[in-house]
């Protein structure tokens, strides 16, 4: 039984050490984005499913000069060209624009576009919640339920 805890330890371990890799390579292909210019981000996380992050480096009109994707479901994902975007009006941006196929990446791709509209409207953009928050808000749902149901 040790044996297996040991193992269990030593694979968060090495996952938690992946993970750190891969968010500093991540922060790095973002800081060289924003040495260009302004920088748009839009998330999807994926649950079982490849996740998807998108960066849109953008000039002071809103216009795409450079676009790149990071997708996966391992921490082995890495930051790559998003092809077909350059020229084009970050706020014009949809689901529909992305490569068919990749769900998580035309929602990452309508979120950009979203944040950066948010942006320019003076609106504050909130934190997606973290898991403990989604957590909670799940349990908080079912204790409603549950009352909703004793009082009928």
């Amino acid at each position: 039984m040790l044996q297996v805890g040991i193992v269990i330890a030593i694979a968060f371990l090495v996952q938690g050490v992946f993970s750190a890799m891969q968010m500093k390579y991540f922060s790095n292909e973002f800081i060289k984005l924003r040495r260009k210019g302004r920088v748009a981000c839009g998330r999807k996380a994926g649950g079982f499913h490849a996740g998807a992050i998108v960066m849109f480096q953008i000039d002071d009109d809103g216009y795409i000069r450079e676009a790149k994707k990071m997708e996966g479901t391992t921490v082995l994902a890495r930051v790559k060209p998003l092809e077909g975007f350059e020229g084009r009006h970050i706020a014009e941006l949809t689901e529909e624009d992305g490569p068919k196929g990749h769900k998580n990446l035309c929602k990452a791709i309508a979120d950009a576009s979203l944040t950066y509209r948010k942006y320019t409207a003076g609106e504050i953009i909130p934190d997606p919640p973290s898991p403990f928050q989604k957590v909670g808000i799940a349990l908080g749902s079912i204790g409603r339920k549950k009352r909703i149901k004793e009082a009928e």
